[in-house]
């Protein structure tokens, strides 16, 4: 058994498809786009399919009146990790900084949001890797 997918909702399903491409590769899967088009969800992925964010239309969930969903998190190697705390200035006002960046002492990560406040983390378990990296 494994995710399927996650649902998310925010404001325009198209906008935020676009920030999760360019910030987090995603693409829009081309075999689902035909829900979209009759209301449904716009699916994305960044691994073919294989886990899914579904985008709704709808008032996202934020931080302050949480009541379930809290935080989507995804996994990478220590490369990966490194080069999106690199490429991060090219998504964000400011990149992200040193300060951002959490050991826990297993694994390292980093907490973000998308432009709509669904909570992000980027964390690698890669933690001997990343550490030298870093």
């Amino acid at each position: 058994m494994k995710i399927d997918h996650i649902e998310l909702f925010v404001p325009d399903r198209y906008e935020a498809a676009e920030w999760y491409s360019k910030v987090l590769e995603f693409q829009i899967i081309k075999d689902f786009s035909g829900w979209a088009d009759e209301g449904g969800p716009l699916m994305i992925s960044n691994d073919g399919g294989s886990t899914k964010i579904a985008l709704f239309e709808g008032e996202p969930q934020r931080k302050d009146d949480v009541q379930g969903f809290i935080r989507l998190a995804f996994s990478v190697d220590a490369v990966e990790f490194i080069e999106f705390i690199n490429s991060s200035g090219n998504w964000r006002d400011t990149p992200l900084t040193r300060e951002e960046i959490k050991d826990h002492h297993k694994a390292i990560s980093v907490y973000f949001s998308d432009p709509y406040g669904n909570l992000l983390e980027i964390t690698t378990y890669d933690y001997d890797a990343a550490k030298k990296m870093l």
